[in-house]
C-alpha cells in the first residue's frame, strides 16, 4: 500500500460568515478521520462575523494576508506543514469522501495536480450549463478554476512559484502545473454556492462562461472585468 501523503486545507476567505458553516460541516467530519490534516483559514480582512464562526472550531488555524485569493492562498500555503495542498473556496462544499479521494489520487506515482468536478447549489438549468461547461473545458485543458478545488503536491506548486497574481490564477497555475503531468481529474462533484452568480445575472454568467471558453479556445486576452464582481 503506497503511503498516504498528508494534506493541508486552505481556505481563502473574506466576509464569508453566511457560506462558511455549511463549508465546515461537509469538511470537518471528514479531516476527523483523515489522519495527519491541517486547516488553514487565510483572511483577506473581513468584517463580518467569519473570525468568529472560525475560532469556534479550534482545530482551525487561522492566518491573515492582504485581500486577493492569489495572496491568500500564498500566504495559506506557506504556512502549511502538508504533503498535498488543498484549496478550497469558502462557498464551496466537499462531497462525502472527497479529503479521502484527494489522499488516494495524491499517493499515485508521479502526482502533480488535480481537481473535482463542479456544480451549483440549486436546481436552474441554466447553472447546470455553466457546470457542464466548466467540466467540459476542464476535461479538455486540464485546467481548473478554483471552485473545483485544486490540489497540489507542495513541491510542485513551490517550484512553479505558487499562485501568480493575476486574473483567473487558478487557470495560470493549472498551465503551469500541467506541462509538469497530466492532473488527476475525480468523478466527484463538489458543490459552490450558486448566490454570487445569481446575484450577477444568471444569463449573463452564461454567456461570460461561453465567452471564457472561446477567448481561451483562440487565444484571446480574458478581460479582467468578467471576474471584478465574482471575487
Amino acid at each position: 500500500m503506497l503511503p498516504r501523503p498528508r494534506l493541508s486545507v486552505i481556505i481563502p476567505y473574506l466576509n464569508e460568515a453566511r457560506a462558511l458553516p455549511a463549508t465546515l460541516a461537509a469538511l470537518l467530519p471528514q479531516a476527523a478521520v483523515c489522519p495527519g490534516i491541517e486547516i488553514i483559514a487565510v483572511d483577506g480582512g473581513s468584517t463580518d462575523a467569519s473570525r468568529a464562526i472560525l475560532a469556534s472550531h479550534p482545530g482551525i488555524r487561522v492566518v491573515a494576508a492582504p485581500r486577493g485569493r492569489a495572496s491568500q492562498m500564498n500566504a495559506g500555503a506557506r504556512a502549511a506543514s502538508g504533503d498535498v495542498l488543498v484549496f478550497l473556496h469558502a462557498d464551496t462544499l466537499l462531497p462525502a469522501g472527497g479529503l479521502a479521494a484527494i489522499a488516494n489520487a495524491a499517493a499515485a506515482p508521479g502526482f502533480v495536480y488535480g481537481g473535482f468536478h463542479q456544480r451549483f447549489s440549486g436546481n436552474d438549468w441554466r447553472l447546470r450549463c455553466i457546470s457542464a461547461l466548466h467540466n467540459f473545458r476542464c476535461s479538455r485543458a486540464q485546467t481548473f478554476y478554483g471552485d473545483q478545488t485544486l490540489f497540489v503536491a507542495r513541491r510542485s506548486f513551490e517550484d512553479v512559484g505558487g499562485y501568480p497574481d493575476q486574473c483567473v490564477e487558478d487557470i495560470a497555475l493549472s498551465q503551469r502545473l500541467r506541462a509538469r503531468a497530466p492532473p488527476a481529474y475525480l468523478p466527484l462533484a463538489v458543490m459552490t454556492d450558486a448566490r454570487k452568480f445569481v446575484q450577477m445575472g444568471v444569463w449573463t454568467s452564461l454567456v461570460r462562461v461561453i465567452a471564457i471558453l472561446l477567448c481561451s479556445r483562440f487565444g484571446l486576452r480574458l478581460p479582467q472585468t468578467f471576474f471584478a464582481d465574482i471575487r
